[in-house]
């Protein structure tokens, strides 16, 4: 887990050193810029020896920003949307490739330098029911409700110190955060096998340490990479384990409207899963920013 951490404190670390010789200071008033993209992809095969499953897919993704600074003041806000489906010949139903809503918040009143008093907010959640996939004893197939809107859903916020060099480059520091994790309690499950919410509640209560990194830059010419990196450690139930959330987002414009878009993102969250979960979307598709 260790090497893990320095291998993501690593990988931000040397986004910010090359932002550092590109980036200008930041802009006064409100700054809003967004983008919104459609991926879209569909195999099809007739007599195909080869063999191949008739499949179609679409993803939809929204990455909105929306910051202000006044004098001593910093405010920045940021949504991030996604949701994603696949359906194949062979299969009884739709699956989901993503789902995905966040809201971020981070208010700071500068202290020194770079440095600012802070206040966070996080929100996380998703927007549509999740399934588990299985067979029926007659092998057709079936699926089992797991998770809906707002179960899960964290709820995170708290003091701290905020190192902000632009909009495209910061750091937050919260030693005192406070989440709330809620289910809905027909999901849970014995031994708080369910997101660490005990069986027949309806939500955790967690304290502990929480730090958020951002950087964006240019790569070259057309393509942007987007870095998100979040730790958080509870302090009332075993702090060695660490949950990650790291992200990165990369665009590679082709003109105003048509872009290829690979998203990667990690999280580990051992309450939810024991061990890494992985998520990749990649594809060319309509992009249009704002």
């Amino acid at each position: 887990m260790r090497k893990v951490i320095l291998l993501f404190v690593f990988v931000l670390l040397s986004t910010l050193t090359f932002s550092q010789e590109k980036e200008e200071g930041p802009k006064i008033g409100w700054t809003k810029t967004g983008n919104i993209s459609f991926l879209f992809n569909q195999s099809a095969f007739s007599d195909w020896v080869a063999g191949g499953e008739n499949n179609i897919a679409g993803n939809l993704g929204i990455n909105y920003d929306f910051n202000y600074i006044k004098d001593n003041i910093t405010w920045d806000n940021k949504i991030l949307a996604s949701y994603g489906l696949t359906k194949s010949k062979n299969s009884e139903f739709e699956k989901k490739t993503d789902d995905r809503f966040e809201f971020n918040s981070l208010v700071g009143k500068k202290a020194k330098g770079f440095w600012y008093y802070s206040a966070f907010l996080n929100f996380k959640t998703q927007l549509t029911k999740g399934y588990v996939y299985g067979k029926d004893v007659n092998g057709k197939e079936i699926r089992t409700e797991i998770t809906n809107l707002f179960s899960p859903a964290n709820v995170s916020f708290g003091p701290g110190m905020l190192w902000k060099k632009s909009d495209n480059i910061k750091f937050n520091f919260a030693p005192a955060t406070a989440k709330l994790v809620i289910v809905d309690k027909d999901f849970t499950l014995p031994n708080d096998a369910y997101f660490g919410v005990e069986e027949g509640k309806s939500t955790r209560f967690e304290l502990g340490f929480y730090a958020s990194g951002y950087a964006k830059y240019d790569i070259m010419e057309n393509v942007s990479m987007e870095n998100i990196i979040t730790f958080y450690s509870n302090y009332l139930e075993d702090p060695q384990n660490i949950d990650i959330d790291y992200t990165m987002n990369i665009v590679m414009k082709v003109n105003k409207y048509l872009s290829a878009n690979f998203t990667f993102q990690t999280v580990y969250d051992d309450n939810a899963f024991e061990g890494f979960q992985v998520r990749e979307v990649f594809g060319v598709g309509i992009n249009y920013g704002f």
